[in-house]
């Protein structure tokens, strides 16, 4: 079994490093409604397809509550990535105050 590398939204810095990657493996109509700015989006079921797109450097993974994300990261560290799992999600992100982002003009929220 695959160990988990997971951080609490307090373990991660605010604001976020400069080029510290952040993956949303959200599905599309939760990543409009409000995500990370400047963070890649591809939906968990695209994963696999896309696993060219994900950066090499360490990066964060979040989903809405850190379920999806959790087996994203079991996945990318399979195939040999620097990945962490953001417990409690993008839920936790909100809570904590941290800054989210919309598409269009509707006002973010976590979905």
């Amino acid at each position: 079994m695959v160990s988990i590398p997971t951080v609490g939204i307090d373990g991660v810095p605010h604001p976020l490093p400069e080029g510290l990657p952040v993956l949303d493996v959200r599905e599309p109509s939760e990543w409009a409604a409000g995500h990370i700015e400047g963070a890649l989006h591809v939906p968990l079921s695209e994963l696999p397809a896309r696993l060219d797109e994900v950066p090499t450097e360490q990066t964060l993974v979040v989903c809405k509550a850190g379920g999806r994300s959790g087996q994203a990261v079991a996945w990318l560290t399979q195939q040999g990535r620097d990945v962490v799992n953001l417990d409690g999600g993008m839920l936790d992100w909100e809570a904590a105050g941290r800054p989210v982002v919309a598409d269009g003009d509707a006002a973010p929220y976590v979905a």
